[in-house]
């Protein structure tokens, strides 16, 4: 099985390949561009789809020139900011809301772009219609505390004493909402996948199309700082790979979800292929990643969850200089 296993793997990898050769920057600009400092990456391994581009980038990141590119299992109970301000791995796809609270808390990250824009969706049961309903109801979240806290803020109610929160992993929440024991569920894929095909409750809210959520990036990119700082043109290529994977899971959604599923990282193709065709990957031009981290730090600041201003994350913990230069290479 595993010999099968990596097979179709390879397979799969030399199709994307192929898919991709079109949309690499053209072998003389690579040509020119410094040498890489390090031909080592290394990035995290987790099961939530919304992360695709940094799973299938890896065609593009040995086009770009990368040799040894690893995929580091999280620990159980460490947080992608962790690892990635520890140096375990070296770039990270996660919530703007993570990278903001890790900045605030002097983690040594430097965020570098926006990936996408919206993957969360609310689902409730019976009369509830609105966030302004949850009000002394139980809402269950595994990774959404945060989000679900500032979303019932926005419309005026006090999370702490409106909202009584299960996230405990061990209390299995979208199994006890599926079960009618909790009011409402903060779903990312593929749990948001589940809940439709197990056709429990409706959904109130989704962050891809319900403003303002849907006008900020959802994930966005970081990078351990002193591996940013000491291997700029890797950083480069690596933000260039994962953007450029970004693009083709806007455009090969079904080879994006095959190769996310071969690789491990997710179980169900028709839950990676329906999540893919949804999230706005190919909208990362559009979208300001600093609009974003001023946006959600704002929040975060409101609610008590952090003590620096927007002002504060965006200096110590952003870097933009690799992208905007990007923007200008990748125009089509």
């Amino acid at each position: 099985m595993p010999t099968t296993q990596t097979r179709r793997r390879f397979l799969t990898t030399t199709a994307l390949a192929g898919a991709v050769t079109g949309i690499l920057p053209p072998r003389r600009a690579r040509a020119a561009e410094p040498a890489l400092e390090t031909t080592s990456v290394r990035l995290p391994k987790m099961p939530v789809i919304c992360f695709a581009p940094q799973y299938v980038c890896e065609a593009l990141l040995r086009a770009e020139g990368f040799a040894d590119i690893r995929y580091i299992d999280s620990k159980p109970g460490a947080t992608y900011d962790e690892e990635l301000g520890r140096g375990r791995v070296d770039f990270a796809a996660n919530l703007s809301l993570a990278f903001i609270m890790a900045i605030d808390s002097g983690a040594p990250i430097t965020v570098l772009t926006g990936v996408h824009a919206g993957c969360y969706e609310l689902f409730a049961h019976e009369d509830i219609r609105g966030i302004a309903d949850l009000k002394g109801k139980k809402v269950g979240t595994l990774g959404g505390q945060v989000l679900i806290s500032m979303m019932a803020a926005y419309v005026g109610l006090d999370p702490k004493k409106d909202l009584t929160l299960v996230d405990d992993p061990a209390a299995k929440p979208m199994d006890l909402f599926a079960e009618g024991k909790l009011d409402a569920y903060l779903a990312l894929p593929p749990e948001v996948q589940e809940l439709r095909a197990r056709k429990v409750g409706h959904v109130i809210l989704r962050t891809t199309v319900d403003r303002p959520w849907s006008q900020y990036f959802c994930c966005m990119l970081a990078a351990n700082r002193e591996y940013a700082a000491r291997y700029p043109v890797a950083t480069k290529r690596v933000i260039r790979a994962v953007l450029k994977a970004a693009d083709l899971c806007a455009r090969e959604p079904e080879s994006a979800a095959r190769l996310i599923v071969e690789g491990g990282f997710t179980e169900r193709y028709d839950f990676a292929l329906e999540a893919l065709r949804e999230i706005p990957y190919d909208k990362w031009r559009e979208y300001d990643p600093e609009d974003t981290l001023r946006f959600y730090a704002l929040r975060l600041h409101e609610l008590g969850t952090i003590k620096s201003s927007p002002k504060q994350i965006i200096a110590n913990g952003t870097d933009w200089r690799f992208l905007n230069e990007l923007k200008r290479e990748l125009k089509t």
